[in-house]
């Protein structure tokens, strides 16, 4: 899978593992920075991610920072975008399947490297389960259409 990564300053250890373990199970993966542990601002960083996803770049993307909180913000202003915030296996899990998330998003502070590891893998791995989830990401897609001309 071809998977877009980025993080600020308080997610660039774990998504510098994430980017590593993910690598070693044999994705593709491209690093929209930060590169170092010196301060970046979040959403200088969610809208590279954000507007690759929206481009349709790249399969998947995982967004780091501090709580996983901010990055979800400012990833979802982008239109087109569907980022989550998840914070076990099982809403990474959903993440994918009920919401169809593009971008998943993730708080450096608040996870291990290997939770983080099960999360993203739940979110990699689970396909979209379609059917009445469709039906509310079309509405989502109709808010859309009204608020971003």
């Amino acid at each position: 899978m071809n998977i877009a990564i980025g993080s600020d300053h308080g997610g660039f250890d774990l998504k510098e593992y994430l980017k590593a373990a993910l690598q070693k199970k044999g994705h593709t993966v491209a690093d929209f920075g930060c590169y170092s542990l010196e301060a970046v601002d979040y959403p200088d960083i969610a809208f590279l991610v954000a507007e690759a996803m929206k481009d349709k770049k790249y399969d998947k993307a995982i967004l780091v920072d501090g709580t996983g909180g901010g990055m979800v913000l400012a990833a979802n202003k982008v239109k087109g975008v569907r980022a989550v915030c998840a914070y076990n296996e099982m809403t990474g899990a959903f993440a994918s399947e009920h919401d169809d998330a593009n971008i998943l998003c993730l708080g450096g502070k608040m996870l291990g490297e290997l939770l983080a590891e099960k999360i993203a893998d739940a979110y990699i791995t689970t396909p979209f389960g379609g059917a009445r989830h469709q039906r509310r990401l079309d509405k989502i897609a109709a808010i859309e259409r009204k608020y971003f001309k």
